[in-house]
């Protein structure tokens, strides 16, 4: 009897493993298969001069119920061939986010940003980096802008393609790309906090915008 309870066991153990080790596993969304390359001069991002800067919004998408800010880079580089963007890849500083339009108030920007880094928002002790990986690179002689970028954005482990147009520039041994502002649902990212009815409805669009230079690496 003591042999059939242990040979039971076994398969049930090894079942709750199985799970246990399927709800450890990072979350990831869809993405985008990269078609660029490594191929061509290196640039590495100058992170004293790139940014992310985003708006979240109340109630309706306007001026007059947003708070915007900044996300620094930790890292990140691009590689240029030919003259011409082929790829890149920038590593943002989730702990960096602040609050822009709240500097002047520094007891209402630390609550500010103090909850936007807890897990209802973007869970930055868990998740302290966010990232966009460029999978394809575009020229576009339409509009205001000279190309058009596909990649993947990672928020809170959470991958989906996002297409971005972007003035992108090359010379000098500097690229420089700055991307249209660009609306991004943050539910789709795990970031699903609702704030009481009293307190204003919180849209689920961020806008972002990316602008990096990087430099050539001799």
């Amino acid at each position: 009897m003591k042999r059939r309870l242990f040979s039971l066991a076994i398969p049930v153990l090894f079942a709750a493993v199985l799970v246990s080790c399927q709800k450890e596993k990072p979350v990831t969304g869809e993405s985008s298969d990269v078609t660029t390359t490594k191929d061509g001069n290196k640039y590495v991002l100058d992170t004293l001069n790139s940014k992310v800067e985003w708006k979240g919004y109340k109630v309706f998408k306007s001026e007059n119920t947003s708070h915007f800010g900044t996300i620094t880079f930790e890292s990140g580089d691009v590689t240029v061939k030919d003259g011409k963007l082929e790829s890149g890849k920038f590593v943002a500083d989730m702990n960096s986010l602040t609050s822009v339009d709240l500097k002047d108030d520094a007891d209402q920007l630390g609550k500010l940003n103090g909850h936007l880094k807890s897990g209802d928002f973007f869970e930055t002790e868990k998740f302290p980096t966010a990232s966009y990986e460029i999978t394809k690179v575009t020229p576009s002689a339409e509009g205001d802008y000279n190309t058009l970028l596909d990649g993947n954005l990672t928020i809170k482990g959470i991958t989906k393609p996002i297409q971005f147009k972007a003035n992108v520039s090359v010379n000098e041994g500097m690229v420089s790309i700055a991307t249209e502002p660009k609306d991004i649902m943050r539910e789709e990212f795990g970031v699903k906090f609702q704030s009481p009815a009293e307190n204003g409805v919180i849209k689920d669009e961020v806008t972002l915008q990316i602008n990096v230079k990087a430099l050539e690496k001799k």
